[in-house]
């Protein structure tokens, strides 16, 4: 039996591979708040208040103890018959999260990079961007932010207004507007409107390139001189300092980012204007509000610039900015309250970066943007199984390149896992966890007493 809590994506393919070599059962079981899964007819904060991640774990636990399932006779519910759960990002989180809450109902559970931690800011976002992306891309972008902030920090109302269009941008009078709709491109780990980093996949069926599209527009050798005249354009603003591939970057921002908008303008919030009280206050259901929601209340991860090193957004990016969203949204209501910011203690109660539980198994990448609200993150140190016993009963899997949810896609044609035409770290790594399952099948059936053996893989 497998159950994928896949609250916030489809059916994947990796799923099918594991249903189909052990001839498995997979459901897809719905987050509440999300989907068809909405108790009410609107998110008003009232409506929210059932909205929590240790209610949300509660549900898929006393889903599989009850569930019932037409045309299937045989006894399913847990902890009576195998249980695993598999998820990915936030419901690789919750994954963990069950899978250590109601160990005596989950038999085991393989984690994707799961959000395991709740942070108040999140600048280590961009820090796989500035490790591993085209360095002559973040060189510039370092360089063209530090440029930025010092107007903002020094420059006068005109000079401000004249950077901002520079990019086309004048009309976004508040500037961490401005700041998030030029790092759009970076993305952000809640809201952004284009392919980013994060959707970089080995498998170009799923993946999306136009991140390194972005870089390649950014440093430009061969622009026109009208783009490159733009680096000369603010320098009267840097102590007559010229700002390298102003030109390139304003160009990418206005040809391909504002027109992503249509024939909205940039100031409205259907475009870029983010503050806007009347615009988060809108208690419509939908995925951003009840993702935004948890954020509020328990998870953070807010988008954040490093305030102290070198930066690829501006550093008016502060965790105050999507506060002030968090307030406008979620205002008091008769049974219920956000707080002042997030309750992190109600995330992070399972253990963090730090967790875990017997037959749990992480995966991550190595330049995954979520990789330090995760089991993998590098304030953590490097991960080892020194044993084979701790190997067996804490698997561990860190993706060598590998990006956010990296062993979620397979090549399947037909229903045929074509395993040779995968990447080796993409093929080994999905060789490695069907191992695991086998091994959790096997503990399983010996505790049970069946004897059943299964041949390695």
């Amino acid at each position: 039996m497998f159950l994928t809590l896949q609250s916030l994506m489809t059916l994947e393919i990796v799923l099918k591979l594991f249903l189909q070599e052990f001839n498995g059962l997979g459901i897809v079981l719905e987050n509440r708040y999300y989907g068809a899964s909405y108790p009410f007819n609107t998110s008003t904060t009232d409506n929210l208040r059932f909205f929590t991640t240790e209610q949300v774990i509660a549900d898929t636990a006393h889903f599989a103890q009850n569930v019932i399932l037409p045309g299937h006779n045989a006894t399913l519910q847990a902890p009576k018959s195998l249980w695993i759960l598999i998820g990915g990002s936030v419901p690789g989180g919750q994954v963990a999260f069950a899978v250590k809450e109601y160990g005596n109902i989950f038999w085991a559970g393989l984690a994707s990079s799961g959000l395991t931690k709740g942070v108040l800011g999140y600048p280590e976002w961009y820090d796989p961007i500035q490790k591993f992306a085209p360095q002559d891309c973040t060189a510039s972008l370092n360089g063209i932010i530090d440029k930025i902030d010092t107007v903002f920090a020094n420059g006068n109302a005109n000079q401000i207004h004249h950077m901002k269009s520079i990019f086309g941008l004048e009309t976004l009078h508040d500037n961490g507007d401005f700041a998030q709709t030029i790092a759009y491109p970076l993305g952000n780990p809640f809201l952004y409107i284009t392919p980013t980093w994060q959707e970089i996949n080995w498998d170009p069926a799923v993946g999306s390139s136009e991140f390194f599209s972005f870089c390649h527009n950014v440093t430009n050798p061969n622009s026109p001189k009208n783009i490159t005249a733009l680096d000369y354009a603010l320098a009267p603003y840097t102590d007559n300092e010229p700002w390298p591939n102003l030109g390139n970057y304003a160009n990418y921002i206005k040809k391909y980012l504002i027109p992503t908008c249509g024939d909205v303008p940039v100031n409205n919030s259907a475009c870029f204007l983010q503050h806007n009280q009347s615009y988060w206050a809108d208690t419509t259901n939908s995925l951003r509000r009840s993702y935004l929601y948890t954020m509020c209340t328990e998870m953070g991860t807010y988008t954040a610039a490093h305030q102290d090193k070198p930066s690829l957004v501006s550093r008016v990016l502060k965790p105050e900015y999507t506060q002030q969203w968090c307030t406008w949204a979620f205002p008091p209501g008769k049974h219920n309250k956000i707080p002042s910011t997030p309750d992190l203690e109600r995330y992070n109660v399972y253990g963090g970066s730090n967790m875990s539980a017997p037959r749990l198994a992480f995966v991550g990448g190595e330049q995954d943007v979520f990789r330090d609200v995760g089991f993998f993150a590098v304030d953590q140190g490097e991960r080892y199984s020194l044993t084979v016993e701790d190997a067996y009963l804490h698997p561990q899997m860190l993706i060598e390149s590998g990006g956010h949810r990296w062993d979620f896609e397979a090549l399947n044609t037909g229903n045929v896992w074509e395993k040779d035409k995968e990447p080796q770290f993409i093929r080994e790594v999905h060789l490695w966890e069907l191992r695991v399952v086998a091994r959790w099948i096997g503990q399983w059936e010996e505790r049970e007493g069946r004897g059943s053996k299964r041949d390695e893989l």
